[in-house]
């Protein structure tokens, strides 16, 4: 198990800003930093029924060293969302349209719901 929490430390050192936001690049006098939105999750588990008489249903019993088990799973997404451009020392964000429309759709299709939810309440 500390192997497994050795990887999964490495592995996340690059979850932060630096993987929000992208290295400075420079084109026509332009410097352009990429911005995206991140999020990940990990989960893990582990288990054993080592006990005499531990159940798993009604009719079956276990014995001693009968039952073991180990689960670990994890995923993250990344959505580029913009970039700030710099230009002659003045600096403005310009988001990504395409993305910033994949990301709301489901906020909108949420609130749209919730909101004749509401009236509808309301109207009785």
């Amino acid at each position: 198990m500390a192997n497994l929490v050795e990887t999964l430390t490495d592995a996340t050192r690059t979850i932060g800003v630096g993987a929000a936001y992208g290295d400075p690049v420079t084109i026509d006098g332009a410097t352009i930093v990429p911005v995206a939105l991140v999020w990940s999750g990990f989960g893990g588990g582990n288990g054993t029924a080592s006990s005499p008489g531990a159940t798993v249903a009604s009719s079956d019993k276990l014995g001693a060293g009968d039952a073991n088990g180990e689960g670990f799973g994890g995923g993250g997404v990344s959505i580029p969302i913009g970039a700030y451009v710099t230009r002659d020392g003045a600096a403005e964000f310009q988001p990504n349209i395409i993305s910033l429309l994949a990301v709301s759709i489901p906020v909108i299709i949420t609130a749209g719901w919730s909101l004749s939810r509401i009236i509808r309440s309301l109207k009785k």
